[in-house]
């Protein structure tokens, strides 16, 4: 069975092929495409096309997700098609559920809103890159620069 993620899905772990059946994705704040059959277990290729230049920044802001289910490999695209309004709207209110359904601390450190509020700006990050693609790579050099800076004082943190 293929997971139908196409409204507001997922943002999991990629994997490394092999013989070792990987999950199909979490599912996340991220919007990703409907998942598509690449390679069956014969390895017969079936290459995704890539329709512009906004997908491969896009691809490479956000890579495709892999995973094999049943001896096949499947392949997840970040969706491009542009957020609405309404679909921000949509994002804020996801984000405030799953906080709270997930029981995440509003203080102090927390895992779980650490990873919901990643979700979160990935997700921001692909809306704006499908409109401007230089702004896009702006805000991940933003995102890149404060996991490093948070990377540091957690370490720095632990090290006390």
């Amino acid at each position: 069975d293929v997971i139908n993620l196409q409204d507001n899905s997922a943002a999991g772990q990629g994997g490394v092929r092999g013989s070792i059946e990987m999950l199909p994705p979490i599912v996340s704040l991220v919007r990703y495409d409907i998942p598509v059959l690449v390679a069956s277990s014969k390895g017969k290729l079936k290459a995704p096309t890539v329709a512009s230049q906004t997908a491969d920044v896009l691809n490479s802001i956000l890579p495709p997700r892999e995973w094999t289910e049943d001896g096949q490999l499947w392949v997840q695209f970040v969706s491009s098609t542009p957020a609405t309004r309404l679909d921000v709207i949509n994002l804020q209110e996801e984000l405030d559920s799953k906080l709270q359904t997930r029981q995440a601390r509003e203080t102090g450190i927390c895992p779980v809103r650490e990873e919901l509020f990643r979700q979160t700006f990935d997700e921001v990050i692909r809306q704006v890159t499908i409109n401007c693609a230089e702004r896009g790579l702006l805000l991940l050099r933003v995102r890149d620069e404060i996991r490093m800076r948070i990377a540091a004082y957690q370490t720095l943190y632990e090290s006390w």
